[in-house]
């Protein structure tokens, strides 16, 4: 099974991976608190039983962790079923373990011969622990189905958001492409049509299933493939700078994500000025964040007044990032001096 499925299987399925460090911690400190409140609601003219504490307290993380544990075994077998095989998994791995530690702790507690064993069991007693087994479960698993439904729920939602986010970038690049390849048709037929194929290749790419996110190869190449179009219109008066030495191209970055910012660099930028200029892209990442910044000159006309049309870029794209990355994004749009200076950054 590929990890791709592996983490589709993970996200459909209520039951969390209960092996992990988080998981059982949780599971250690919720059961000692049960214990806590059961021991404090049973009365006592002695005080507070310490000995009963700790004997309760290593009855239920004995069998907490060893359902845990069993559960986390049996968890990759039960995902593929249907949800009420799945339940009956887990309800009679969690009996099975209570009714076996019950016998263990009979048997430790008032040891005797096999025979006598089976005729003094305090059958009421181990029918107790199977019953506060079965309702501690079952919440628990009400409160893992609920928070897998919640999940579904949230990524759903921001699919659709993402899709939308998208939808509005697509029309208002198609629009900047045509009427690049238009301004060529008379002046050069030979770069107009390969203008054509690389907007055709753009036009794929944007059309396909949508994806919260890409490999940034992937983001690259659609912005190489929209520069080529562009430096077919404005020649020698566009020119690039890339520095993404040290970078690895498979990190991933919501699909058009940089070529809007290049498309502004453009269009604000290198258009307005008669003498062109550079586009400087920039890419630092540390393991832990990655920032991609860009440069562009701009025209004096921009600096006395900003176009709307950046403004609706940046948003766009801002929104996107908040979508995935919540407050660990950031994407900052300054002039700096007669440039503009346009930077993202988010963990991967």
């Amino acid at each position: 099974m590929t990890k791709e499925q592996q983490d589709w299987l993970d996200q459909g399925f209520f039951l969390p991976d209960l092996c992990t460090t988080r998981a059982v911690f949780m599971l250690v400190v919720l059961a000692e608190l049960f214990v806590l409140i059961l021991v404090l609601a049973l009365p006592s003219s002695m005080g507070f039983d310490w000995n009963r504490l700790a004997l309760t307290s290593f009855f239920v993380q004995w069998v907490v962790l060893a359902s845990a544990g069993c559960l986390c075994r049996v968890r990759p077998l039960i995902q593929k079923t249907q949800l009420g095989y799945a339940l009956a998994a887990c309800y009679s791995v969690v009996l099975i373990v209570t009714l076996l530690f019950s016998l263990i702790a009979e048997w430790v507690i008032y040891p005797t011969d096999w025979g006598q064993f089976w005729l003094q069991l305090d059958t009421w007693h181990i029918a107790k622990n199977l019953l506060v087994a079965l309702i501690i479960t079952s919440l628990l698993l009400r409160y893992f189905y609920m928070q897998q439904q919640l999940r579904q729920q949230e990524q759903a939602e921001l699919r659709s958001r993402l899709q939308a986010l998208q939808a509005r970038i697509h029309p208002h690049f198609l629009f900047n492409s045509m009427n690049s390849i238009a301004s060529l048709i008379q002046i050069s037929p030979e770069k107009a049509e390969q203008a054509v194929e690389d907007l055709a290749a753009l036009l794929r790419a944007c059309l396909d299933e949508v994806a919260a996110k890409v490999t940034l190869a992937d983001e690259l190449e659609i912005c190489k493939q929209y520069l080529r179009i562009e430096k077919h219109r404005l020649g020698e008066r566009l020119q690039v700078d890339w520095k993404l030495e040290g970078v690895p191209d498979s990190l991933p970055i919501p699909p058009l994500t940089l070529q809007p910012i290049l498309e502004n660099a453009v269009y604000h930028g290198i258009q307005p000025l008669a003498e062109g200029g550079t586009i400087s892209i920039a890419g630092q990442y540390d393991s832990q964040y990655l920032t991609i910044t860009v440069r562009n000159p701009l025209d004096a006309a921009y600096i006395s007044e900003p176009k709307r049309g950046n403004r609706m870029a940046m948003r766009n794209i801002a929104d996107r990032l908040q979508a995935l990355y919540g407050k660990q994004a950031s994407l900052s749009a300054k002039q700096e001096g007669a440039g503009f200076v346009t930077q993202l950054s988010y963990p991967c």
